[in-house]
């Protein structure tokens, strides 16, 4: 449960089911789409590419907030529930 203003954390996982390294780095995407400027990512493994030998798993923190602003916004009145998410994928060197 996540509080308007107040920093959190949340963690996301990732696992390389490949039979190579890989180097991954990560976009991310919230929804509804509109409140996406009010979703402020403080640190998050999406800044940093990130490697993942064969058959490795791991589990990368995000540190964000929502701005209070959401809260005078009209065109959110109805949104009650902010989804993150991410896709992970291979750097093309």
């Amino acid at each position: 449960d996540t509080r308007i203003g107040q920093r959190n954390l949340a963690f996301f996982e990732a696992k390389n089911t490949g039979n190579e390294p890989v180097l991954a780095t990560a976009t991310f995407n919230v929804t509804p789409f509109k409140a996406g400027e009010y979703f402020v990512k403080l640190q998050c493994f999406c800044f940093n590419e990130q490697r993942l030998d064969p058959g490795e798993s791991a589990t990368f923190p995000v540190s964000f907030y929502v701005d209070p602003a959401l809260n005078s916004d009209s065109n959110l009145d109805e949104v009650n529930t902010i989804t993150l998410s991410y896709t992970f994928f291979p750097v093309r060197k």
